[in-house]
């Protein structure tokens, strides 16, 4: 497997010059979002399509039997990826991640007597939208509160009530990874009690094995192309034994009923197979199809999801290194980065391939979220900034309360807007993410765009060398980017020049 990985890391430059050409020089930071399909993934399903019938699976025709026959097979490689045993795990194919999520609360929602959700407060926005339909909620506000109530003896009244426990494998806000062994714990110290874990952030490089189906999630959402970079395609994997409670469900779709009277008394039958009763409807056939594409570039690339979380988690810690250590002039740190006190990017068990953050000025003021992915895309970066649909993750971090939250949205804030600043404080972050095709010359092209649109200008300013471009109180870099940067320098001695980044930096030089 090492000379697998070394393989892999050195012909990634390759791999990103025959696969990712329409990259065009830019550098692709956003990976938690979506990670980037492969050219030969494109090819093979055009000609797949181009070479096959595929029709409606719910008929007996030839192409809908081969479609048929393709979703099925799919759907068993797509266990055997995880290691997940067809005798304990089936996959129901659902549109996206939070589709899945929304299937078991379909499930939970109808039970009689209603349930109790408890979730953590690193939830993605789909999961805490989970509790508008529980009877009563919590919010885990950390790892210890988790914990806490694991622990805690339950008395006969709280046995009797169905629980059901949401997680994030990996917080989609700063990569911070949370326990997954707190799923076996919970069903063995906790009666009625069943486990939902978004796997979409953590599955874009995290390693999910499901050989131990005693200490597996009940329920397991993700995202495909996060993982691959196409099809737009979500799946639920489900525990077997836990299917119950959601086959129950009230509502049914084509295709997941063996009869229906509608004429008379309101009679229907439902299809026994977990996947056969929450599949509503037409399935993405074609996206299934190209799912199976998919998974065999992915292999032939990248070989398997631990040599991609290696080769990820490397660049990561580059990264949180690079930008750890820039200081202005004055020793004033340039970015304060958001890591769990619990994670390191030394660990990928702890911390996946995500680094947080926010840019200060050297006097301590803040740059605001939007002005840098703005002066990003004038560099041809493209990353994340904002509230990343993280709303406790990002609250927590920021330190700010309910009453600001409310406070805010009052004089105006709303998700995507660019109040970046409000009383003087943040309201989002910036997020850089790595992911499976990703090089070391993106961390270079990205620490090089902080130096030179922060560091370095805010120097030259400071030190009377360089007029500052300004717009409402922001450093602005110049549209023409780098290069016209590096040009005004001329009005720097050369020798003065190197000798100043060589005491920032201890480098002489720039990396455009």
């Amino acid at each position: 497997m090492q000379n697998t990985m070394r393989s892999y890391s050195s012909k990634i430059e390759e791999i990103r010059r025959k696969e990712y050409g329409y990259l065009n020089n830019v550098t692709y930071l956003d990976h938690a979002g979506c990670t980037l399909y492969p050219t030969s993934l494109m090819h093979r399903y055009a000609q797949d399509l181009t070479s096959n019938l595929f029709g409606n699976p719910h008929s007996a025709s030839p192409s809908s039997m081969l479609s048929s026959e393709r979703v099925e097979t799919v759907r068993s490689r797509v266990l055997k990826f995880f290691n997940a045993s067809p005798e304990h795990f089936d996959l129901v194919f659902v549109a996206n991640a939070t589709a899945g999520i929304k299937v078991v609360m379909d499930g939970f929602r109808d039970l009689e007597g209603g349930y109790w959700y408890g979730y953590h407060r690193d939830s993605h926005t789909s999961l805490v939208g989970v509790r508008e339909h529980a009877k009563a909620s919590q919010c885990f506000q950390s790892d210890d509160e988790v914990d806490n109530w694991i622990s805690t003896p339950s008395t006969p009244e709280d046995d009797a009530i169905t629980k059901l426990v949401a997680y994030p494998a990996q917080s989609n806000m700063n990569g911070r990874r949370s326990p997954l062994k707190w799923c076996g714990q919970i069903r063995k110290k906790k009666s009625n009690a069943y486990t939902l874990l978004d796997a979409a952030a953590f599955l874009t490089t995290g390693c999910l094995d499901l050989s131990n189906h005693e200490d597996a999630p009940d329920f397991i959402c993700m995202s495909f192309y996060k993982i691959f970079g196409f099809p737009d395609l979500g799946g639920l994997i489900v525990r077997k034994s836990s299917a119950d409670v959601l086959t129950k469900r009230k509502y049914f779709g084509g295709g997941t009923v063996q009869m229906v009277i509608t004429i008379g008394p309101a009679w229907h039958s439902k299809r026994k197979e977990v996947h056969e009763s929450l599949e509503d409807g037409t399935l993405p056939f074609h996206n299934i199809v190209a799912l199976g594409h998919a998974m065999d570039v992915y292999a032939e690339l990248y070989g398997s999801p631990k040599q991609v979380s290696a080769h990820a988690s490397g660049l990561a810690k580059a990264a949180y290194d690079r930008l750890s250590n820039l200081r202005y002039s004055n020793g004033a740190p340039v970015c304060e980065i958001y890591k769990d006190d619990r994670s390191s990017y030394k660990d990928a068990t702890t911390q996946g391939p995500t680094v947080a953050f926010n840019i200060c000025r050297s006097d301590g003021s803040w740059v605001g979220k939007s002005k840098v992915e703005e002066a990003a895309i004038r560099n041809n970066i493209h990353i994340r900034s904002g509230g990343v649909c993280n709303p406790g993750g990002v609250s927590t971090v920021l330190q700010l309360n309910s009453l600001e939250m409310k406070k805010n949205f009052d004089a105006g804030m709303v998700c995507g807007d660019k109040h970046d600043l409000m009383a003087g404080r943040p309201t989002g972050i910036v997020r850089i993410s790595f992911g499976a095709m990703s090089s070391m010359d993106d961390v270079e092209k990205f620490i090089s765009f902080v130096e030179q649109t922060y560091v370095y200008w805010s120097m030259m300013e400071n030190n009377g060398s360089m007029p500052m471009l300004r717009a409402e109180g922001q450093l602005q870099p110049t549209p023409a980017g780098f290069a016209s940067r590096v040009s005004l320098g001329e009005k720097v001695k050369k020798g003065g020049f190197k000798s100043i980044l060589r005491n920032i930096t201890g480098r002489s030089h720039i990396t455009a």
